[in-house]
């Protein structure tokens, strides 16, 4: 591409010169006031300005200082045939690249012009370096994905490069850590967007009826066949087919599949014709798809048309930084379908959750939140509106004292007396108390629950 160079000075002949010694390298305007040279920036890119001190009336700082306001890329070199050192540290301060005096030599010219040409343009790309990195580190979601951890960056970079491409991409990833989310970033952000996106869940399609799910059928083909079906195959025509669980599909689809996508083309269940497609195949595993080519569960070829880019979603437990910010989402869209105010967690609810594992990942943390949603009565979900087996596993105090242990004994044994459930908790709550008459938090320690949850007992229970 050629440089743009605009010449602004009020001598005519200076411009056809400067312009003749310029024009066989770049493609250069001519202007001779300050009112000319303001237009032709306004209408045209501009990548160097040739600018004289004195434009007649007009000053050339002040010029300068507007140019490099209005057009931060436009780099500027001086003129003047009075130079001064005072006068050219004015230029320099007000951003000029630099100072020639006139008569101007032209060696001299073109080596700063294209010295600052050249610094323009690597200026330029660490600006756009530097806007990357801060989209970077501040971009906390991608689509319906929510995160702004290490890990998650990683996967939106992925996506990023990924998705304008005809590629084959398998996500990898425990249960429950949204690799679908992923798959559909992927086909919303690209070229493909305006097309269908098509899911297909293969373990959840009996053996019997996956084969007319990815072909569809003719009408007549068999019994209760009374009308044509186009295959996911055909619906996902130059769009995105999504396989879940890709794993799960039996050997006896595989060649079939494998051979639609090789050929570009399917045929349904009792048809004579082949039909040509163009599908990007996005495919999804919890399983791991090579071990299961060593064990001749999955097909070797099939593996390879499938694995040419892959994903990997981490689980929740090594991205609990992104907790936070899934909390407020997922409760903000729970609480807007029951028409509840509930604004978000109590420090010690976010506590729990931030300690817990996790082992369902991103789907248990929403059932966690939806059922805590359910029981919360205030603004707030509070640790006690979380499901009691992760407020027991993430205690403080797992290990009971020598005191708890004999009062929970005592109370087990009241309890197989005829003992209500409530009336053992009051008494533990009691016993708990009066072992610890100074300190209610010591006493919430030793029964292994929070200060605050005893709090609510001792209301409760009017102890």
């Amino acid at each position: 591409m050629r440089h743009s160079i605009l010449i602004i000075d009020d001598e005519k002949s200076i411009c056809t010169f400067l312009a003749l010694a310029l024009e066989d390298e770049f493609d250069v305007y001519t202007a001779n006031s300050r009112e000319e040279a303001c237009r032709i920036l306004k209408e045209r890119k501009i990548h160097l300005a040739l600018l004289d001190l004195l434009l007649g009336e007009s000053n050339g700082l002040d010029l300068l200082q507007e140019i490099k306001a209005k057009y931060p890329e436009t780099a500027v070199i001086m003129m003047t045939a009075y130079g001064d050192i005072n006068t050219s540290v004015e230029a320099i301060k007000r951003g000029a690249f630099h100072y020639l005096c006139k008569p101007v030599n032209l060696e001299e010219l073109l080596c700063y012009t294209r010295q600052a040409l050249e610094f323009q343009n690597l200026s330029r790309q660490v600006e756009d370096l530097s806007h990357a990195l801060v989209e970077l580190e501040q971009r906390t979601y991608y689509g319906d994905i929510i995160g702004k951890s290490a890990p998650m960056q990683r996967v939106y970079q992925m996506i990023d490069r990924v998705k304008d491409l005809d590629t084959s991409i398998v996500i990898t990833g425990e249960s429950g850590t949204g690799k679908e989310l992923v798959a559909r970033a992927i086909h919303r952000n690209g070229v493909r967007s305006s097309e269908n996106f098509v899911a297909m869940n293969c373990a959840a399609i009996p053996e019997n009826l996956l084969e007319e799910e990815f072909f569809g059928h003719v009408k007549g083909s068999f019994t209760g066949a009374v009308a044509d079906k186009k295959g996911k195959l055909e619906l996902a025509n130059h769009g995105t087919i999504f396989l879940d669980e890709v794993g799960d599909m039996p050997l006896s689809l595989q060649g079939k599949l494998l051979r639609a996508l090789q050929e570009k083309e399917t045929m349904p269940i009792g048809g004579s014709q082949y039909r040509k497609i163009d599908v990007r195949v996005i495919s999804a595993t919890n399983r791991n798809l090579l071990s299961m080519v060593n064990e001749g569960t999955f097909r070797q070829d099939l593996y390879y048309r499938l694995h040419v880019v892959e994903i990997h979603m981490p689980p929740l437990r090594e991205r609990k930084q992104d907790i936070p910010d899934l909390c407020r989402s997922v409760i903000t869209r729970i609480a807007g379908d029951m028409n509840r105010n509930i604004r978000g967690l109590t420090p010690e609810a976010e506590r729990l959750l931030m300690k817990y594992h996790y082992p369902g990942n991103v789907r248990e943390l929403i059932n966690i939140l939806e059922y805590a949603c359910i029981l919360c009565s205030g603004e707030y979900i509070d640790e006690l509106d979380l499901p009691d087996e992760l407020r027991q596993e993430t205690s403080p105090n797992s290990d009971v004292t020598e005191m708890t242990a004999f009062t929970a004994a005592e109370a087990v044994r009241k309890y197989l007396s005829g003992m209500s459930i409530k009336d053992v908790e009051k008494l533990l709550i009691e016993n708990a108390l009066a072992e610890n008459p100074q300190s209610k938090r010591t006493a919430a320690k030793s029964l292994g629950i929070s200060e605050r949850s005893l709090f609510y007992k001792i209301q409760e229970y009017e102890i």
